[in-house]
């Protein structure tokens, strides 16, 4: 429970930072496709996008209204199959969300109690290690003098 909550404060915090900042605010449905389309390889369709996130096409139109408008994707009709949409990244687009990944990378910052932890934890890795390699060096010499 302790790593659900401390997930959910690190998303909290970098919302809570995005929010503070002089910019848009997305929905959850928004910033998902976004990240969708800035995060895996074209192309991108409406109706790829509907059935990768499991929502309805008008549902990922409404939300791609509201991201054209903010000049974060651009559609554009397929050439091949005009009967698609293809939804494009943007540099705009881009900006944006690389400096939200710059908010959540501040979010998950390390403390100096988690470095703390996390030496620890490593000094008892290392530890534990150095016991199974000594063991492991030991154990054929054992078998070797037995014989």
């Amino acid at each position: 429970m302790a790593r659900n909550l401390k997930a959910l404060g690190l998303w909290r915090t970098a919302l809570v930072a995005s929010v503070r900042q002089d910019g848009p605010d997305l929905s959850a449905r928004q910033l998902a496709i976004l990240l969708q389309v800035y995060l895996t390889d074209p192309p991108h369709t409406v109706r790829g996008l509907a059935s990768l996130l499991n929502i309805s096409k008008p549902a990922v139109t409404r939300a791609l209204d509201r991201l054209s408008v903010l000049g974060f994707v651009k559609r554009k009709r397929d050439a091949e199959d005009k009967r698609n949409v293809l939804v494009q990244r943007t540099v705009k687009g881009s900006v944006f969300l690389s400096d939200f990944a710059e908010l959540v990378i501040a979010a998950g910052a390390v403390t100096p109690e988690d470095m703390n932890r996390i030496q620890a934890d490593e000094a008892l890795a290392a530890a534990a290690k150095a016991k199974l390699e000594a063991e492991l060096i030991e154990a054929p010499a054992l078998e070797t003098s037995a014989s």
